[in-house]
């Protein structure tokens, strides 16, 4: 029989996460399936798990995986995506994190992962992602390259100046904006930061480019949905003059120098999620942020319930 091989991302500084993939490998392993686990978390799981069944790897896998399991937040998938992603291989989150939009179980949930995971007894989805290029001046060469899951964004490097930007979309050119930052966001991305700078959330099946600028002093400073084929160029003028800095998902970055161009396109790379439901994305919307959908109303008498039936109670 055919040996067959996952990968694991887990966030091995929490003992929850930790335990979680612990068990997850061990019941892995008896079915004869090797697991691939980054050094540093492979050091978390030594003594608790059969070694003949878990490797260690850094950068990528020594072996082609069918599938990342990832224990952890949206953080520790975005890690885990880091190599998954270019690899193209798909990526199913457990959720040990607060809000957790890119994982599709919670712990609650997992118990039948195994049994997934064996049959194969899942689909993926595929997600749009952002390919960023800066340049040292516009149609100059590339001098940094990298892509994004969730957004791109550059921000001002101090704290008390604001940075001077020309936007462009498709080569014309939009506004320019004294402004903290902007930010490029992928649909997947539009709960994330983009949403706390009171950007739209975007259906992650919809293909389309976000622009948010970030608290920009100027008349016309909206959030933009766009083409998924547009591309969006970002001027750093002169003002301030010790630049700015280029995010991708929070992780990697770059200073941005006064004249530099920043350019921000659709990826030839697509972030693969494993799913086990087909629960709507607007069920999952209610269930991360707890919306109110039953209004205040409902609310009243769902308490005046639980009121009367704490006295009935302490009557008996």
């Amino acid at each position: 029989m055919t040996q067959r091989h996952i990968a694991m991302g887990i966030h091995h500084q929490r003992d929850e996460a930790v335990d979680a993939a612990c068990d997850f490998i061990a019941r892995l392993v008896e079915h004869g399936f090797v697991c691939w686990v980054q050094e540093g978390a492979y050091d978390a799981l030594a003594g608790r798990v059969a070694a003949e069944g878990v490797r260690a790897f850094e950068g990528a896998p020594g072996a082609d995986v069918e599938l990342v399991v990832v224990f952890g937040g949206d953080g520790t998938i975005l890690r885990a995506a880091e190599w998954a992603v270019p690899l193209g291989y798909p990526v199913l989150g457990v959720n040990l994190g607060h809000v957790g939009f890119l994982a599709e179980l919670e712990t609650s949930e997992a118990h039948d992962l195994v049994d997934r995971v064996v049959q194969r007894d899942y689909r993926v989805e595929e997600r749009l992602c952002l390919e960023v290029e800066l340049r040292e001046e516009p149609g100059g060469e590339v001098v940094w390259s990298s892509y994004a899951i969730n957004e791109v964004s550059l921000e001002k490097a101090a704290r008390e100046r604001m940075i001077e930007v020309l936007v462009d979309i498709d080569g014309h050119p939009l506004s320019r904006w004294g402004t903290d930052g902007v930010l490029v966001s992928t649909p997947t991305g539009s709960t994330a930061y983009a949403f706390s700078a009171q950007g739209p959330v975007l259906w992650p099946d919809l293909d389309a480019l976000l622009v948010v600028p970030l608290l920009a002093h100027a008349l016309f400073a909206r959030p933009l949905v766009l083409s998924p084929r547009s591309t969006v160029t970002i001027r750093m003028l002169e003002n301030p003059p010790m630049g700015g800095v280029l995010w991708c998902d929070g992780r990697r970055s770059t200073s941005v120098s006064p004249f530099n161009e920043v350019t921000v396109c659709r990826s030839a790379l697509k972030l693969r999620l494993a799913r086990t439901s087909e629960q709507p994305f607007v069920q999952r919307l209610v269930r991360k942020f707890d919306l109110p959908i039953h209004g205040w109303r409902g609310q009243a008498e769902r308490d005046a319930a639980a009121r009367k039936a704490t006295e009935v109670g302490d009557a008996d």
